[in-house]
């Protein structure tokens, strides 16, 4: 067999294979993985971006030493190069190859050394000593350790084991105060896991010899996620895990327990306690590793008190787990840790797919401000004529019922009512007013549908946000809340949050945002109901989200059919302002009839660029003709490509791995002010400033020629497509779609054939009609 002849997963089998094998790779605990590194970001329909895969990842010792990109013999092995370069630098790999088989190509990472290479290819044992060349015992026996993986049911993805390594080679080289930042719903639990399996197999400790098992403190500052970390460490021996709760202490007679190798706790436990806290039962110097959840949200604050207990266990290794790059609102907790030793944004999140993308609806209205003139009732408290309020001071300073109801079903008026929503308040009492003007205006008949979560609702406010957490249950459909919800919150299937109070801060917006980014079956984005200009925080210079266009409010919803935190009590969140200010009469407006009657609501559209940051419509479609261009070289081009049903798949799969899914390509078509246009028509638009056809003309124009050549079988299949095409769009022009024509039309696709003279004969026909849908 010719080279030529060759497939790649020949050259794999027949040439690299056997080199690698030759060289050890797959033997004596190294590995040889093909890896999907992400699954492509979420799209439109169930639909993703392109993924990408490594065709060799090579493993020794827990380490991601080598990316090699494999190519079929009968092309340049340079062709991978770029591939290969991109996998290395996304799993910290110090080298990358590229190979044909035939020749073979080498690049260091770290020095940037690269060029053609001699075999014999690198032993595992020379690779790593390569890539590491000061030598340390604790990195080999981390290395020795493999993760837990549940016996092969799941695996690290790429960004964790990245996080995990990167820790891990920071104790190894003896630092003490260690920072991992990585968005929230990225699994930082599931990384803390792996960290402490890894120490605890290889009997790390502060004596710096494998004498004895640490003792590991995973600290939290609410119920919920000291539950949540103790649950996902099941895979430990039930005696090397303990809580330490007020339970256990008061079982203890007072005293926390010491014999277990980990230990779960939140802040407020900690420092509570019968005269002393309950800390300082512990000598200082009793545990080796600390983790510190949420770190961000004070626990290195200078001034708190959980300072003050991170600096009694001063002797422990501590690695806070943050979702916010630093801010001058948690500075302080980057000068207490440094640096962090890896990061994983929320943009890299949605990019890869791991994450949820989310629209932005943008609800502005005619009450967003109030001025009392006197023609409206005070109910309570005392104003003048032409006091004024702003945002800030609505349900703090003043209370408007008929504004919050106004609200209330402006965005209960559009949702499904079904999906999940998290709603947030300015105040607790705001929240429950907002929890019954929901239930007032719902379609439900569930009395249960919306609950309010918040300090003040103790342990009946636990039971409904775990009864919200679980994906099984349907109600409580909605949560309101004001500070409480906005992190700790593992509830993957919601679909909307709704702000009705001010945000303080980025830091608080990402966490806020970080409610609904998690992936859920069937969920292919999520919305942000924004009445208080919160999309502003967008403009953050280092803002690194990426929400996709935001929506105007579409006409009200029509009517659904048949529907197809713990005993210790926890704080408000202290990021969003810690407990709520002395209660003080509040001045209480009753709106006029006519007054009610004036409030409208509208909606101002913001594009958002590839980089997350937002931008005119005018510099969007500049941002679309720069991209286009580059696919496109002039109009006949572009009319070849979309004609032919096979090369207008791919070229539009083209333009979904440049970012533009159906989605937005459907903005455009608004943007254009041709809704009822092909896409071709709105494309050669923006390219060739053609004038657009509305689809019926160019269907009409089909329909005039009488289907020339076909006979009347196969007129009346393709004037029924026709008649779809002009309905929906061109999407029905798909090759994937002929043969639900034809099942739709004759029971079969093989009763089709029969009729209509073969498959062959139909394809024609159906790609002949497209040529004259297209032809000018």
């Amino acid at each position: 067999m010719s080279i030529h002849d060759e497939t790649e997963a020949d050259t794999r089998a027949e040439r690299i294979d056997p080199v690698l094998a030759a060289a050890g790779w797959g033997q004596n605990g190294s590995k040889v993985r093909r890896e999907v590194i992400c699954p492509g970001r979420i799209q439109s329909g169930g639909t993703r971006g392109k993924g990408l895969s490594a065709d060799y990842v090579l493993i020794h010792k827990g380490q991601k030493l080598a990316v090699l990109e494999a190519k079929r013999a009968g092309v340049s092995h340079r062709n991978g190069i770029g591939q290969a370069k991109d996998y290395a630098t996304r799993l910290g790999s110090r080298y990358a190859y590229a190979s044909n088989g035939l020749s073979w190509y080498q690049i260091d990472m770290a020095n940037g050394a690269e060029g053609d290479m001699d075999l014999p290819f690198p032993t595992p044992d020379e690779l790593w000593d390569r890539t590491f060349a000061d030598h340390n015992d604790w990195r080999e026996r981390f290395g020795a350790v493999d993760f837990e993986t549940d016996g092969g049911k799941w695996e690290l993805r790429y960004y964790q084991h990245k996080a995990v390594n990167a820790a891990l080679e920071a104790l190894a080289k003896g630092d003490r105060r260690i920072l991992l930042t990585l968005a929230t719903g990225t699994g930082k639990t599931s990384i803390a896991f792996q960290i402490a399996w890894k120490l605890f197999q290889a009997k790390w400790n502060l004596s710096g010899e494998p004498v004895r098992r640490p003792r590991i403190l995973f600290l939290a500052d609410r119920n919920i996620l000291a539950d949540q970390a103790y649950n996902a460490f099941s895979a430990f021996p039930k005696d090397a895990v303990t809580r330490i709760d007020p339970d256990t202490i008061r079982k203890n007679r007072g005293k926390p327990p010491k014999n277990a190798s980990l230990f779960f706790t939140i802040f407020q436990t900690f420092m509570t306690g019968e005269g002393e806290p309950v800390y300082t039962q512990y000598p200082p110097d009793f545990f080796d590793f600390v983790v510190i959840d949420e770190c961000h949200r004070g626990g290195a604050k200078d001034e708190s008190e959980w300072r003050r207990l991170l600096e009694y266990f001063e002797p422990a290794a501590q690695l806070g787990l943050t979702a916010t790059p630093k801010r001058k609102h948690n500075a302080d907790t980057y000068a207490y840790f440094g640096e962090p030793v890896y990061t994983y944004a929320l943009r890299d999140g949605i990019e890869d797919g791991f994450l949820t993308p989310f629209k932005v609806r943008q609800m502005a209205s005619t009450i967003d401000e109030y001025v009392y003139d006197g023609s409206d009732e005070l109910v309570a408290g005392e104003v003048e004529d032409g006091d004024s309020f702003g945002e800030g001071d609505f349900n703090t300073r003043i209370i408007i019922e008929e504004r919050e109801l106004s609200r209330v079903r402006e965005f209960m008026s559009q949702i499904d009512q079904r999906q999940k929503t998290l709603v947030f308040c300015a105040t607790q009492d705001h929240a429950a007013l907002v929890r019954d003007l929901i239930n007032q205006v719902k379609d439900s008949t569930n009395p249960n549908y919306c609950h309010r979560v918040t300090a003040d609702d103790g342990a009946i406010g636990e039971q409904h946000l775990r009864d919200f957490q679980d994906n099984d249950k349907t109600i409580p459909t909605v949560l309101t809340t004001s500070q409480k919800l906005s992190t700790g919150v593992d509830a993957r299937n919601i679909r909307h949050i709704v702000l009705m109070r001010p945000i303080r801060s980025m830091i608080e917006f990402k966490q806020i945002i970080g409610r609904g980014t998690r992936t859920y079956e069937g969920k292919d984005f999520f919305t942000i109901w924004d009445f208080v200009k919160a999309h502003e925080n967008f403009n953050d210079p280092e803002w690194d989200g990426e929400p996709l266009e935001p929506e105007e409010p579409r006409d009200p919803r029509t009517p659904l059919g048949e529907a197809d935190l713990g005993p210790e009590g926890d704080p408000e969140d202290p990021e969003g302002g810690g407990e709520e200010e002395p209660q003080r009469e509040k001045i209480v407006v009753k709106l006029s009839d006519g007054s009610v009657r004036k409030i409208k609501y509208i909606a101002s559209t913001t594009y958002w660029s590839p980089e997350g940051k937002p931008i005119s419509a005018q510099e969007f479609l500049k941002r679309l003709f720069g991209d286009l261009s580059g696919i496109v070289a002039d109009e006949d081009q572009l009319r070849a490509v979309w004609s032919d049903p096979d090369n207008r798949e791919r070229f539009l799969q083209q333009l979904s791995d440049r970012g533009y899914d159906q989605d937005r390509l459907n903005d455009i078509r608004k943007l254009v002010d041709a809704p009822d246009s092909d896409l071709f028509d709105v494309l050669s638009y923006i390219l060739f400033t053609n004038a657009p056809k509305t689809r019926h003309e160019r269907a009409n124009n089909v329909r005039s020629t009488g289907v020339v050549g076909a006979d009347e079988e196969t007129r009346e299949l393709l004037l029924s497509i026709l008649k779809a095409y002009e309905q929906r769009g061109e999407s029905e022009l798909a090759a994937k779609k002929l043969g639900a024509f034809l099942t739709a039309r004759y029971g079969s696709v093989g009763e089709g054939k029969v009729r209509l003279g073969g498959l062959s004969a139909v394809k024609l026909a159906f790609n002949s009609m497209q040529r004259d849908l297209y032809r000018d």
